[in-house]
């Protein structure tokens, strides 16, 4: 778990899984692989098996023990609805989440089919949001799997965008949007974030514009932060309205509340 997250929509991140497999265009240069195929066969390391999908059960229960309010980014190095996680798993990383309702819980998938599936066998309270990924038109498919899940907040991460999105928000409240970075980089076109922009705009669903990524927005390689955040000459940081009642109430006075035990993948 890493508190002061850099990923500029969240504050911290939590990956009870670590470790997936490609399914998409999106996934072909992997940021979360390439760190952790650094470490393959380092002794020791929590990614001495590189990026092969590990269940980390010894973290199910961090959330609890974080006493300051904020938002986490569910498995940002893996998919928690992969389809080598168990059942019994995924339940027992929603109960940490029901229970540590102090927090505001981003869990983002690329098989929103699976978390589709699984939702009535869910707990949903408000503070846990859920969202896809999907990088071109191909993969809009992902938000009507997401429309099956009852979760109060509902969002799209349109990153690396590889191509024009027209969407479809009904019933979704957030999307964020971003370009690719890294050494192998595809870029991303100015109209094509602009025109989700707008579709936000028109559909009053909150816009978060996360990054050019390697190129910047005349299509030139500078790097992520030579090519900053800017769209149109703005900053878009827009985030979906939530209830912001105080629930430090019902935090754990000290230490854990419970430890639900499962093995770890070989």
């Amino acid at each position: 778990m890493s508190d002061n997250s850099s990923i500029e929509w969240t504050e911290a991140t939590w990956n009870p899984v670590t470790g997936c497999t490609k399914v998409s265009p999106g996934c072909a240069h992997c940021y979360a692989e390439t760190f952790a195929e650094r470490f393959r066969g380092v002794p020791g390391h929590p990614y001495e098996k590189g990026f092969d999908l590990q269940l980390r059960p010894e973290r199910l229960d961090l959330p609890l023990t974080w006493k300051r309010p904020r938002k986490i980014f569910v498995n940002s190095m893996s998919d928690l609805f992969h389809e080598n996680v168990p059942d019994e798993y995924i339940r027992g990383v929603f109960d940490t989440m029901k229970r540590a309702d102090w927090h505001q819980f981003q869990v983002l998938t690329k098989r929103p089919e699976r978390a589709a599936e699984m939702a009535e066998t869910l707990p949903w309270p408000e503070h846990v949001w859920m969202g896809t990924s999907l990088e071109n038109q191909r993969w809009t498919c992902r938000i009507d799997e997401l429309r099956k899940t009852p979760a109060a907040i509902r969002f799209l991460s349109c990153e690396p965008l590889l191509g024009p999105l027209t969407l479809d928000l009904t019933d979704i409240h957030w999307v964020i949007v971003g370009g690719e970075s890294g050494p192998r980089s595809r870029p991303m076109k100015g109209a094509w974030a602009d025109s989700i922009r707008q579709q936000c705009e028109a559909a009053g669903v909150a816009f978060f514009f996360k990054q050019w990524g390697a190129f910047n927005c005349e299509g030139k390689r500078v790097g992520k932060g030579k090519a900053g955040r800017e769209l149109g000459g703005a900053i878009w940081n827009g985030l979906p309205q939530v209830n912001r009642l105080n629930r430090r109430s019902s935090m754990p006075a000290c230490g854990l509340i419970g430890t639900t035990s499962f093995p770890t993948s070989s």
